[in-house]
């Protein structure tokens, strides 16, 4: 049986999402063998073939040079699948979006004339088709291979439209936002984490996005009843996934 090519491509990112594919640790010689890796420079592998597969794409689009890269991508593979946040949601740099990218790098750089970026930070969606997206900052590795082992089947990938509240029963972990008032945005987060935050007495920072049909307003009348400052609460909400959950306030 031909193992199907696979090709793993970097945008603009932190390279997190791919070493969670290198951290599956059991799975990884199992995954090595099912799978036949052509292009993936975190590991070694660089063959440009005409056709992939599969196509793993970390990372957003921050470039006019990545923007007609992304529409390369498309044409040279058979199912794109979009890792982590900055992939579906355009990610921290995505913040960019609501400010003076101008600016910023007057402030950040020596030789801001030398840079060449979009004002914008947006997700791989955003410019191609996209066959499945896997949400977090970094992704889950169970998701990873669970969907891996559904494209490989020929199965539907898995989808989760719960919130990360489900996760915290599941644990039996108590609710922070019920019981001691803590800001947490597990109510209108996409599960997928296992609520690692929760467990260690800390509130959701919404690493997977927003779940499905969140209810973002309601969240902000009950972390303002309950105490919260709402400045800090909208930081909150503004960053690993500032696309998705826009309030429309001002920053």
């Amino acid at each position: 049986m031909t193992r199907p090519t696979v090709a793993v491509w970097k945008f603009a990112s932190c390279d997190g999402c791919q070493l969670t594919i290198l951290d599956c640790e059991d799975e990884l010689l199992a995954i090595a063998a099912a799978l036949d890796f052509r292009m993936f420079l975190e590991a070694g592998p660089e063959e440009m073939l005409d056709h992939f597969d599969i196509s793993l794409v970390e990372g957003s689009i921050t470039t006019n040079h990545d923007a007609e890269r992304i529409r390369e991508v498309r044409e040279r593979s058979g199912i794109v699948v979009t890792i982590g946040a900055c992939a579906t949601a355009g990610g921290i740099q995505a913040l960019r979006n609501y400010a003076d990218v101008e600016e910023y790098t007057r402030h950040i750089y020596a030789r801001p004339d030398w840079i060449d970026t979009l004002a914008t930070s947006t997700p791989i969606a955003h410019h191609i088709k996209v066959d499945h997206e896997l949400h977090g900052c970094p992704i889950n590795k169970e998701q990873l291979i669970a969907t891996i082992t559904a494209l490989l089947a020929g199965r539907r990938t898995p989808v989760t439209s719960h919130s990360v509240c489900v996760e915290c029963k599941q644990r039996g972990t108590p609710c922070l936002l019920v019981s001691e008032g803590t800001a947490c945005l597990g109510p209108v987060t996409h599960a997928g984490c296992g609520a690692l935050c929760p467990s260690i007495n800390r509130g959701c920072f919404g690493c997977f996005g927003p779940s499905e049909s969140a209810n973002l307003p309601g969240l902000l009348e009950v972390l303002r009843v309950a105490g919260n400052d709402e400045h800090e609460v909208l930081a909150s909400l503004r960053t690993f996934n500032v696309t998705k959950f826009d309030t429309g306030a001002t920053p």
